[in-house]
């Protein structure tokens, strides 16, 4: 094993147990699952959700068999590391390094029933906005987008262009689904992109914002409306 590979085992052996560690101390608590349990009726689903919400849903989205896509860099190499121990399955490539080898592999795999997740503001930035690769995808599968997000009190904030979210011991922690968005077929590549990024971005972002004012209501002692 030489040392790269070495770094990038150790790390993702570290991080899963760290992770692993921390999530079992937090209290989790959904909102909008009734927007999962429809998409799941139609036998397949993307999930769309901020990078920086990535960390509490790696814990809490476990053991799913959900298909991500991550980058090639070596960042992506320790997340895939940490993610694979948590029962995830990868495809490598962003819109910059493999995009479109790792969009076929996507779509494939999409056709066939399975659950997809993007954060498509990846790998890095900028923060809050789509990416096409998403929305190609949806459209090419016939999949809906499903907005996802977490947040948590107490939460730290990192520093990094995403703010990076990580949860405290303890937290109280709010994991959101919002309605899913899907995008019809036949439409020409640039016009979709064009007419349909605003719209998902907005999805994510309300869903990003119902998730932290439900972890706001649940730090100040009021119960999370569960089915809005």
């Amino acid at each position: 094993m030489d040392r790269k590979t070495w770094k990038a085992a150790c790390i993702g052996a570290g991080g899963w147990a760290i992770l692993g560690a921390l999530g079992l101390t937090w209290r989790v608590r959904v909102v909008g699952a009734q927007h999962l349990e429809e998409c799941r009726k139609s036998g397949g689903l993307i999930y769309a959700l901020w990078h920086g919400c990535l960390l509490p849903l790696v814990y809490i989205k476990r053991r799913q068999r959900i298909v991500v896509l991550v980058s090639q860099g070596r960042d992506g190499e320790y997340v895939t590391r940490i993610i694979h121990r948590f029962g995830f399955e990868t495809v490598r490539g962003s819109s910059t390094r493999g995009g479109f080898r790792s969009l076929v592999e996507l779509v494939r795999l999409g056709r066939t029933g399975r659950e997809l997740a993007f954060t498509p503001d990846g790998p890095r930035g900028p923060r809050g906005r789509v990416q096409p690769g998403l929305l190609i995808t949806a459209q090419r599968t016939g999949l809906p987008i499903l907005p996802l997000a977490a947040a948590a009190r107490p939460c730290k904030r990192l520093s990094s262009w995403d703010r990076f979210a990580v949860p405290l011991p303890f937290a109280r922690t709010v994991l959101a689904y919002g309605p899913p968005v899907r995008i019809p077929p036949g439409e020409n590549l640039e016009a979709m992109i064009g007419r349909w990024t605003p719209p998902v971005e907005a999805a994510i972002e309300a869903t990003t914002a119902r998730a932290e004012e439900e972890a706001q209501r649940w730090a100040e002692g009021i119960r999370p409306r569960m089915q809005e």
